[in-house]
């Protein structure tokens, strides 16, 4: 259903994450988001934080604007991603620690950034029945979308992602841990969706990664897809569903991304509107799947990366625009970042220049296309605060 991007052609966005304002030292810990803003300093924070984070992606240009994740605490590795629903449903109990995990490409060990995010996720133990909690999804995007006129895209994690962080010590397999999770899920998007939220993400269903395993099953895989399926079954609003090579503290876990290929036919199945790619990282060696593997649907493609300080030139991200406009035509492409920015992992002005270079390079395939161009008051040479070469003036 596509509320936000149906006449949109190249729409700019980012995939979530922001990174927080240095001043924004107040957290949930737990707390439900409503009862927190009972909290006068965490609401002026909160508040300030989310506005601030909406209006440097109005100045950047892009089209769709999110609140930046705000309601994650600052934790290690990005915890908040998961532990902001698992602090809040019922069923969960206690915790445990996480065994050494294989990270794509190699063993994690002590000495690896990635060993210090292990330490820090203590997955809680599921005891009973998982039941819906205080997530407060409606309020939270309320509380963004009343600061702009520009539709602001609400991203949560999946079920069937959310089951990685979970020590299940009471359903028979983690398959029926995910399926009672989406119903849970689902209850929380349809209240979202039905309060006039236009555009929902979700981030990362399990396909691309599983894939790679050579014990995985296409049955396995078709599960997957079932169990997203029901997690968004009658949710009233265009539904994107986000997909990378993993963002841990901005890190890679695959120094070379991998393929999507074998579950690109899997993901193409999912009841989304629009589906996000990888592409900035791998300079899009997957798009010329898109001829292969034919779809009515929208592709978001990232062309800046999230995990590297560097911001790319405009004429970098017009090149993988330029690449992908072989094999998608302009009409169904949608532009945004690789994975969220983060909230440690990348600073907050680094995060606001790949902004621009985005909407810069979305530009100048624009101008090529003789489509509208986005206005960028970051970079309007009126309102600098220098004298810029090549203009009246100027030295």
């Amino acid at each position: 259903m596509l509320k936000v991007t149906r006449n949109m052609v190249l729409p700019t966005t980012i995939t979530g994450s922001y990174p927080k304002p240095n001043w924004y030292t107040q957290g949930l810990h737990g707390r439900p988001f409503k009862v927190a803003l009972g909290d006068s300093l965490f609401r002026e924070q909160y508040l300030d934080a989310v506005a601030t984070i909406i209006n440097e992606q109005a100045m950047a240009g892009l089209d769709i604007v999110t609140d930046g994740d705000a309601r994650f605490d600052l934790a290690v590795g990005g915890k908040s991603w998961f532990f902001y629903v698992l602090e809040r449903l019922g069923g969960l109990s206690g915790r445990r620690d996480l065994s050494p995990g294989w990270s794509g490409d190699f063993w994690i060990r002590p000495g690896h950034i990635l060993w210090e995010v292990q330490e820090a996720y203590q997955p809680p133990v599921v005891v009973d029945k998982v039941t819906r909690g205080p997530l407060e999804y409606t309020s939270i995007w309320k509380a963004a979308q009343r600061m702009t006129e520009k539709p602001v895209k609400f991203g949560t994690i999946s079920a069937q992602c959310l089951v990685r962080m979970m020590w299940n010590q009471s359903y028979p397999s983690d398959k029926e841990l995910i399926l009672d999770l989406c119903d849970v899920m689902n209850e929380e998007l349809r209240e979202l969706a039905q309060a006039g939220c236009p555009l929902i993400q979700i981030e990362e269903p399990r396909h691309h990664f599983v894939a790679l395993r050579e014990e995985t099953t296409d049955k396995d895989l078709q599960f997957f897809t079932e169990a997203f399926n029901r997690e968004v079954k009658g949710v009233e609003a265009e539904i994107w569903v986000h997909t990378c090579w993993g963002n841990p503290s901005q890190q890679r876990l695959f120094w070379e991304p991998p393929s999507y290929e074998r579950a690109l036919p899997y993901l193409l199945e999912l009841d989304t509107d629009v589906i996000t790619f990888e592409c900035a990282s791998s300079g899009g060696k997957d798009l010329p799947l898109f001829r292969k593997y034919q779809t009515k649907k929208k592709i978001a493609i990232g062309v800046v990366s999230h995990t590297n300080t560097v911001i790319e030139p405009p004429e970098v991200v017009a090149n993988v625009i330029r690449k992908a406009l072989e094999d998608i035509p302009p009409e169904r492409l949608i532009l945004s970042t690789d994975c969220g920015f983060g909230r440690e992992g990348l600073s907050r002005r680094i995060a606001f220049y790949k902004c621009i270079a985005l909407v810069q390079g979305a530009n100048l395939i624009r101008r090529e296309l003789k489509l509208p161009e986005a206005p960028i008051r970051a970079a309007d040479p009126r309102l600098a605060f220098g004298q810029v070469p090549g203009t009246p003036g100027a030295a």
